[in-house]
């Protein structure tokens, strides 16, 4: 069965000006990738490699009643913002897209006491990562609009529990270029108001969410796909998932897949996630060890797409059910049955 290395505790992922690859179940100090040296074949200014660094932030927030999503990215050509809501219960759906040029907002190098905040018209968010007291804090106020009514979420991912394991992957596109993501799956505590008669009172015991952080040299031409979903199942445990397609080198060694169940983490293999036809057909999650088999039958398309001259984007993120099995770490299967969860497919020219 399928085992991966679990690094021993770094600082930096970056050691003497070059990208360690790895995975590691503790969070990094500081993940500065412009401290590697040389990751062009040709000597680059500093201010210019800093255009070449994509990195973004995502939170994904689950109960029986809603599903909610956010994503924030600093692109350095331009920053972009999605926010989608969908009440389970009344069908209600809110979905907000925020585009800027070049980057208004800056993602931290560092996850321990930082914070990023955006006020725009009609859009506020304020992201403060406060490691040391085990809190990742999120605050959205969106003004209404002919189209949309009021939308405000204030939510606290509760870290407390020693039980709740991040991971955190440095992956390399070559030598000298490469991709980090850290992600950790934890209870969610805080509110959502929608309009003026939604509301809803999120609990810790009955709300999940997955935080992820990703920085990277990406390629020109940026393909990958993730897929992620969480739950509790008829035990009572929560578990939650997060795998990822991407164009790293080496994935058989480490990858950013990864599988919660009742706080224990499983570290899973690569995996091939295949489009079985039109984009809202189903799609097939595999690996090559036994040890994921899902499927993923899209309900409703969320895309954001655009072509200019400099850039082109393709942001495909439908909400739709997940079943099939991943096998934990022990050995055993477990089923997933019809559970709620999105998957992404990014394209990206810049």
């Amino acid at each position: 069965m399928y085992k991966r290395d679990i690094q021993s505790p770094l600082r930096f992922p970056i050691e003497n000006g070059k990208p360690v690859q790895g995975t590691w179940t503790n969070l990094f100090e500081k993940v500065d990738l412009l401290s590697i040296q040389k990751p062009f074949n040709m000597p680059v200014p500093a201010a210019l490699r800093a255009f070449r660094i994509k990195e973004w932030e995502s939170f994904i927030v689950q109960n029986e009643n809603i599903y909610f999503e956010a994503f924030f990215a600093d692109i350095k050509y331009y920053s972009f913002a999605e926010v989608f809501f969908f009440d389970k219960i009344s069908g209600e759906k809110m979905r907000y897209v925020k585009m800027l040029p070049f980057h208004p907002w800056r993602m931290p190098v560092k996850l321990y006491n930082t914070f990023v905040e955006s006020r725009s018209w009609g859009f506020y968010f304020h992201i403060h990562c406060w490691l040391d007291a085990e809190i990742i804090k999120l605050d959205i106020k969106i003004d209404p609009s002919r189209k949309r009514p009021a939308f405000t979420a204030n939510l606290e991912f509760d870290l407390s529990s020693k039980r709740w394991t991040p991971f955190c992957a440095h992956l390399l596109f070559s030598e000298n270029r490469s991709m980090y993501t850290c992600k950790t799956l934890s209870p969610v505590r805080g509110k959502i108001r929608f309009g003026e008669n939604s509301y809803q009172a999120l609990h810790r015991s009955k709300t999940t969410g997955v935080f992820r952080d990703y920085k990277g040299f990406y390629p020109y031409r940026m393909r990958a796909v993730w897929c992620n979903a969480s739950g509790f199942d008829s035990e009572g445990r929560r578990f939650g998932f997060s795998l990822g397609e991407n164009q790293a080198e080496g994935a058989g060694q480490d990858n950013e897949n990864g599988f919660w169940l009742d706080g224990e983490l499983t570290l899973l293999p690569p995996v091939k996630i295949t489009q079985t036809g039109p984009v809202m057909a189903e799609w097939v999650i595999q690996d090559f060890e036994g040890m994921v088999d899902l499927t993923f039958t899209p309900q409703e398309r969320v895309e954001a797409s655009f072509n200019l001259i400099l850039t082109k984007s393709n942001y495909f993120t439908p909400l739709g059910k997940f079943n099939g099995m991943i096998q934990t770490a022990a050995g055993v299967p477990f089923s997933i049955t019809n559970v709620q969860g999105t998957l992404e497919r990014l394209y990206l020219r810049v």
